[in-house]
């Protein structure tokens, strides 16, 4: 690729910029008319797929159905739950008028769907034996949100999954909230190789109408922290206002107990904004589509027999998804500076000196490490650098968090922690009102507490107990 389509800024020098340029020249999105809504190319939405794919089938296989309800939702069923609409009201997008005639009723373009999927179970429960009932479904939502858009990180419309689902117990609701928190844990840290922090949202950020919000969150390298996906018990916040009752085995009459969960196209900013460099995006082997690309180098007298060996190499390695790169208006140069910007895990070159000596250069997009590797030992060496690659990237990417975290028993040093670029880890009370008063002095906010630990002494940044073992930064 010529060198101006290359990345012009360094990842560390100037985030923004670079996060920019890395998912428009990978060809991953292209901005539409509407402001914060992306349009996903292929590049991006092979991606999408790959995570659908892998999460789909974890659900499924602990027994979670897939539906769809309607994109828009009557007034009326929104404003049940007053907590959730009082939340999501700023964000709500309305469609108003068929045409020139105005609706008889406001119509939301789905936030979240909560209100209208209750509105149904409270239909489809009656007896205890109804239960419990859970379903998913992958759609598209709309939150308006008025501050600055970032490509996956932050749009107005974005693809996500939502689990929702009705437990005739409390312990049984609870139980599954940190179950779903694992398997999103386990998407991070395995597909994406991201590693997460789990724990649970205070009061004041836990998601609007829930008992408790649990959550997986993460820091990107430029500092700024950012929630990954979340699993909220709902208590019977919603089962009253939407009537979701049953009868117990007793014959007696009870509110059920629903949950919501759910991860978006956000996840995929998140990777890309981790695992990339100055070159442009790096795929982890388990989501890249196309793990391989074969780059045979071409000259005029040995190009026949160079492709001749090449294709049969990509119907050997096919098991892979090879990109066969048998284009002669480019360089072989161009060639690897293209599939270096889009992240492609390995790449592997072939000339006529190496049909010569029966070998190929296998280059890992990770490292950039080059090595000479037999024909009759590729497959088994390529396999084994795919797993090297998506280890080293969780590795680095775990090293980088633990280094981002210091402990803080000041609302100054959590400044300080946080102008650092760090996320600070702190024994807290978890009141609304003393968070209200770091984010006014830090610029942060409470990302999660950790499980199982109680915090220590006096809250840092206020004279009552510490109840939690708390992550504060600064995030999106």
């Amino acid at each position: 690729m010529a060198k101006q389509d290359g990345i012009t800024v360094k990842k560390d020098e100037n985030f923004s910029e670079w996060y920019t340029q890395v998912i428009l020249k990978a060809d991953l999105i292209d901005y539409s008319k509407v402001s914060g809504c992306l349009v996903f190319k292929p590049n991006s939405y092979s991606l999408w797929e790959e995570a659908q794919s892998y999460f789909d089938k974890k659900i499924k296989k602990d027994g979670v159905k897939n539906v769809y309800f309607p994109l828009l939702i009557p007034e009326k069923l929104l404003t049940k739950e007053s907590e959730h609409i009082e939340g999501f009201s700023p964000e709500v997008a309305w469609v108003t008028h068929t045409g020139d005639t105005k609706l008889s009723e406001r119509l939301a373009i789905r936030p979240t769907s909560e209100t209208i999927m209750y509105d149904s179970y409270s239909k489809w429960i009656r007896s205890w034996k109804d239960l419990p009932l859970r379903y998913n479904q992958w759609c598209s939502v709309v939150r308006w949100e008025f501050k600055n858009p970032v490509p996956f990180l932050r749009t107005r419309e974005f693809l996500w999954q939502e689990g929702h689902t009705v437990f005739a117990t409390q312990e049984e609701s609870k139980k599954e909230s940190h179950k779903i928190l694992e398997f999103y844990t386990d998407l991070f840290e395995k597909l994406y190789a991201v590693p997460m922090l789990k724990g649970m949202k205070s009061e004041k950020e836990k998601f609007a109408g829930a008992d408790y919000s649990l959550s997986v969150e993460t820091i990107l390298p430029n500092g700024k922290a950012i929630q990954g996906a979340t699993s909220h018990g709902l208590g019977q916040n919603f089962s009253k206002p939407f009537n979701i009752k049953f009868l117990d085995k007793n014959e007696k009459s009870q509110y059920a107990w629903p949950n919501s969960w759910g991860f978006s196209t956000r996840s995929l900013g998140i990777m890309l904004a981790v695992h990339g460099d100055e070159k442009g995006i790096v795929l982890p082997p388990k989501i890249a589509p196309n793990k391989i690309v074969i780059v045979p180098i071409l000259f005029t007298k040995t190009k026949d027999e160079v492709l001749k060996v090449s294709k049969e190499l990509a119907k050997t390695l096919k098991k892979y998804i090879p990109i066969h790169d048998d284009r002669e208006d480019y360089s072989a140069g161009w060639k690897f500076n293209e599939w270096e910007l889009k992240g492609i895990p390995i790449r592997i070159e072939l000339g006529p000196k190496d049909i010569e000596k029966k070998h190929v250069v296998l280059v890992r997009r990770d490292t950039n490490e080059k090595k000479f590797v037999k024909m009759s030992d590729l497959d088994k060496e390529i396999s084994s650098t795919l797993t090297d690659i998506q280890n080293n990237l969780f590795d680095k990417a775990k090293l980088f968090l633990d280094n981002s975290i210091g402990e803080a028993d000041s609302i100054s040093n959590l400044k300080k922690l946080v102008n650092d670029k760090k996320i600070g880890k702190v024994n807290w009370c978890g009141s609304v009102e003393c968070e209200g008063n770091i984010k006014e002095k830090t610029g942060a906010k409470s990302l999660n507490s950790e499980f199982n630990k109680v915090g220590k002494g006096k809250c840092f940044a206020c004279e009552s107990n510490s109840k939690f073992v708390t992550y504060f930064g600064k995030s999106y």
